[in-house]
């Protein structure tokens, strides 16, 4: 894991981010350099053919123009050889996250974050071949909670609150339908029905 210098300031390249006022960086890192023991494995055996130095050119220079970086605010991406490719996703965007490691990955100590963010379809932004991915994902977890401290604590409250409401509700309309249907009742406390003693009325009348 890197970070920036104590005064704050980023590594030298770092001129593609661009950070918002109060924003701080807190992880900044790059394929692990072991992720390039595959490209090895394969690209040695054909170098003879120099389709093999291709491979393990390409996987080498893929590496040293990745980067992650990890804010107070965001997890930013950037890639690319030729062109720049620099993606952001901030955390109140972020609705699951997930690590996985390959054989060498598992062997070597890298492997993938994956970020899955809310009406996304799949993984959004993916940190690949990084050291200690368990760690990385533990870290971005934590930047989560902290801006939502309540966390599933909250969601729960809000249910509780709404669960309630409606039980009031519900106890409201049950009083209102008992108080229509109730039959009458006289000073002696004795209930009448009030059909009965209309009818009773009109009989003494004639």
């Amino acid at each position: 894991m890197s970070s920036p210098s104590a005064d704050g300031e980023l590594p030298d390249g770092f001129d593609w981010l661009s950070l918002d006022p109060e924003e701080e960086v807190i992880w900044i890192g790059k394929p692990h350099s072991m992720s390039l023991v595959p490209a090895l494995v394969v690209g040695v055996p054909l170098s003879l053919v120099l389709i093999g130095l291709a491979i393990i050119a390409s996987a080498y220079l893929s590496r040293e123009n990745t980067e992650y970086v990890i804010t107070t605010e965001a997890l930013y991406k950037k890639r690319g050889v030729v062109s720049r490719d620099v993606k952001r996703v901030g955390f109140e965007k972020v609705q699951d996250t997930s690590y996985s490691q390959d054989f060498f990955g598992t062997q070597f100590g890298y492997g993938s974050v994956d970020i899955s963010t809310a009406g996304g379809s799949g993984v959004e932004l993916s940190f690949d071949s990084v050291a200690d991915p368990k760690r990385i994902q533990e870290l971005v977890n934590e930047r989560i909670r902290a801006r939502d401290p309540r966390g599933d604590a909250g969601d729960g409250e809000s249910k509780a609150d709404v669960l309630d409401d409606v039980l009031a509700e519900l106890r409201a309309i049950r009083a209102a339908v008992e108080g229509d249907a109730a039959p009458a009742t006289r000073d002696d406390g004795i209930a009448h029905d009030a059909t009965t003693e209309t009818g009773s009325s009109a009989a003494d009348e004639e």
